[in-house]
């Protein structure tokens, strides 16, 4: 993944964010901060930007974002419930309008058949509407992974703005 990409595509949701009025929460797994990293090392993005939850365990999720330790029970964590209930989670337990989640299998060990390697997914919610979609990327290693889910996931902001 290219990172021009990943830091054109979050000029351009801070851009939106700033002419919208949208104060945006994040909530990572797999990307561990990322989407939040880049989000803040763009000047300006303390206007858009209210707080970003990593919750990389199944136990951070459910006291950070208060899912319910039953829902990652029943699907589990890399899954398009835990993804929606973390981007409602992020909204709920902060100010902002808008958040996105991301959660997945980075690799290079942890993948099942269900969900090998490069498995995320990754969710928005908006005004108490959610949208998910899932990925499969191809599996260029760990770091490829996560940047990838980070610029899908600032598309998907940007798209729902």
């Amino acid at each position: 993944m290219d990172e021009t990409l990943i830091k054109n595509q979050t000029e351009e949701v801070i851009k939106k964010c700033k002419r919208k009025g949208y104060l945006i929460a994040t909530a990572e797994s797999c990307t561990g901060g990322m989407a939040a990293s880049y989000l803040t090392s763009i000047s300006g993005s303390s206007e858009i930007f209210d707080r970003g939850f990593i919750t990389y365990s199944n136990l951070s999720k459910v006291e950070l974002l208060g899912i319910d330790e039953g829902l990652i029970n029943k699907y589990g964590a890399v899954s398009s419930e835990t993804a929606i209930a973390m981007a409602l989670g992020a909204v709920s337990n902060s100010r902002a309008n808008i958040s996105l989640s991301i959660t997945g299998v980075a690799g290079p060990s942890g993948g099942t058949d269900m969900n090998p390697v490069g498995t995320v997914y990754i969710a928005i919610a908006n005004n108490n509407k959610t949208n998910y979609n899932k990925f499969n990327f191809e599996n260029q290693g760990r770091n490829f992974i996560r940047q990838s889910a980070v610029y899908e996931a600032l598309r998907m902001i940007y798209l729902n703005i």
